[in-house]
């Protein structure tokens, strides 16, 4: 295996203001740690190697699921301590050649900047990212200025780190320096490395304060739901949260209202929470005869919870009957209802299948729903 990774996680992340360490926190509707560990594994990354606090194995294994192979190690009482767990521990039956390490508060890593990295480790054992000082620099003392700081040969230094893995190794095993070293290539540097550096990226910028979690720009996404059931006899029609007056019902374990099931799905699919069979079973007993009201309620919650509004939605009823038009106006203004947004955010079509297929036949009632949730 060529590349590997280390991610330091173990911190408290205390600064950041928020319930739990800031490498934990939501950003932009992920955990920070989860946005880390994709870029890297997008750069090209093989394996993974978190240090993280204690007794969060479970909670760090559930942020990273899809994104194996992977480990885990308890990380130490200081950064320096944490990496060099991880590389002992967590990598040494991997053995890559290049590891990179990366601060989990860093979430949003470029692809190029590893492999701007990588390259850089071909010539040197070590490289590091860095970007130009542009503000004025000055030497402080007591509150004073004490004298002017050049800013040319002053650097600003972002993680990843790369190093080969043995020097990387042996330059932890050996460190006998501050007890929380600044870097890893001030560790590197202790036993005679040269340090590369390699053009780094404002996107690296460190989450520390409160204020970096402020999103200054909506997040937008997109889902879509499609759902189908039969109709039948002797059962009631509801599209929509409407009951219909029609001489068929569709069939279903809920109350088989296919638009709002179609509806669920595409808010479900806008915020990653799977589809709605995963939420509410067919085989559970509880679901029976119940109002599909009840899940879109909770489809807008789980959004809410990581931090969307629904935007709007576009629902498409596929039906040789009933007609639709007459009910569209009150289908839209329950759904708004419903979702909690204006009527002006919804809209409520139908269409015919030309007299083809089961819907053509009028065997079943299909829909098609697409929803977009805005960040709040």
């Amino acid at each position: 295996m060529k590349l590997a990774a280390v991610i330091v996680a173990a911190g408290k992340g205390l600064r950041a203001g928020q319930p739990l360490p800031k490498q934990f926190a939501l950003w932009r509707g992920k955990p920070v740690l989860r946005h880390a560990a994709e870029k890297l594994k997008a750069g090209g990354i093989e394996f993974l190697c978190v240090a993280i606090p204690e007794s969060a194995d479970g909670l760090v294994s559930e942020m990273l699921q899809g994104l194996e192979p992977f480990a885990l190690v308890t990380g130490g009482e200081t950064r320096q301590e944490s990496v060099y767990r991880a590389l002992n521990e967590g990598l040494a039956a991997v053995g890559p050649e290049i590891v990179l390490i990366h601060d989990a508060a860093r979430p949003d890593c470029p692809p190029e900047v590893i492999e701007r990295l990588v390259d850089a480790c071909g010539d040197k054992r070590g490289a590091i990212p860095v970007l130009p000082v542009v503000d004025s620099m000055v030497v402080a003392a007591g509150g004073l200025m004490a004298d002017k700081a050049d800013r040319e040969s002053l650097r600003r230094v972002q993680t990843p780190q790369a190093f080969t893995f043995l020097d990387a190794v042996l330059a932890h095993n050996r460190w006998d320096g501050p007890k929380d070293a600044g870097d890893d290539a001030q560790v590197a540097r202790a036993i005679g490395i040269d340090i590369a550096l390699v053009e780094g990226d404002e996107r690296l910028q460190k989450l520390t304060f409160a204020g970096d979690f402020v999103q200054t720009g909506s997040m937008i996404r997109t889902g879509t739901g499609f759902d189908v059931h039969r109709l039948a006899a002797g059962e009631e029609l509801w599209l929509c949260g409407i009951k219909l007056d029609h001489d068929k019902g569709l069939v279903g374990h809920s109350d088989a209202d296919v638009a709002l099931h179609a509806v669920v799905d595409a808010i479900l699919g806008a915020c990653g929470e799977g589809d709605i069979g995963q939420h509410f079973p067919p085989s559970d007993p509880q679901w029976r005869g119940a109002t599909s009201s009840r899940f879109v309620e909770h489809a807008v919650a789980l959004a809410a919870a990581k931090g969307f509004n629904v935007g709007n939605v576009d629902l498409a009823i596929i039906c040789e009957a009933p007609k639709i038009g007459r009910h569209r106006n009150a289908m839209r203004d329950k759904l708004a209802q419903l979702l909690g947004v204006h009527p002006d955010c919804v809209n409520v079509k139908a269409t015919t299948t030309e007299k083809l297929g089961f819907t053509g036949r009028g065997e079943g009632i299909a829909a098609q729903a697409v929803a977009t949730l805005v960040s709040n």
